[in-house]
């Protein structure tokens, strides 16, 4: 029984810990800031190739 109790907590630990990260990324809005940086960095890399189209 008491090794049923130990899983059952190791698992509570571990949800509050994803939780926790995931509350974080929220709060401070990580992965909208993420998203912009990578943009920036796709646009520098698409903004050097050579057009072959144009209007």
């Amino acid at each position: 029984m008491t090794k049923a109790i130990k899983i059952i907590l190791q698992i509570l630990k571990i949800l509050f810990i994803v939780t926790g990260v995931l509350f974080v990324v929220y709060f401070w809005n990580l992965d909208q800031k993420l998203m912009a940086w990578a943009y920036k960095q796709v646009n520098k890399i698409f903004d050097r190739k050579k057009q072959d189209l144009n209007f």
